[in-house]
């Protein structure tokens, strides 16, 4: 079940035209989601209340490298992506490479662009684009104390000791 909302760029495309024509409302939003934490599940469920569908932006393990260093992800993209898909307001997730997500957001031309309240909104990828379409931008407050960074330094700490 979880495989089956891993989507292409093109079945993600595909998806998002079925979703237009029931007036369902997609949100959008990505990220490198290395080690899956409680700020990933707070961002993501109040992600998803920002509409009635929700499309993941997933990084490539080679984008989170370029992005995170060499010795990122520590969660290798299929893993990642399959932990995302399992949770219950994600409803579809797709893997991207590029620098940025513009492309896959001009894609799957969402309604609502979601991001980290760490971001303005003018720096947000993709929020002329959504903006220029009739769509809106929103930011959520993240969830303090919770980073994968973070929680990689903690390891290291303690396994140092």
């Amino acid at each position: 079940m979880t495989e089956s909302k891993i989507l292409t760029r093109e079945q993600a495309v595909e998806q998002a035209k079925t979703w237009h024509a029931e007036g369902k409302q997609i949100v959008f939003t990505n990220g490198c989601f290395d080690i899956l934490h409680l700020g990933h599940v707070d961002y993501l469920e109040k992600a998803r209340q920002a509409g009635d569908k929700l499309i993941l932006g997933l990084n490539t393990d080679a984008s989170v490298s370029r992005i995170k260093g060499p010795l990122r992800p520590v969660v290798n993209e299929y893993a990642r992506a399959r932990l995302m898909a399992s949770l219950a307001f994600v409803d579809a997730v797709v893997l991207f490479d590029e620098p940025t997500p513009l492309e896959l957001i001009q894609a799957v031309q969402p309604d609502v662009l979601v991001k980290g309240d760490d971001y303005a909104v003018a720096d947000i990828v993709g929020a002329d684009f959504v903006q220029q379409n009739g769509g809106r931008v929103q930011t959520i407050p993240l969830v303090a104390g919770y980073s994968t960074t973070a929680i990689i330094g903690k390891i290291r700490k303690a396994y140092a000791e």
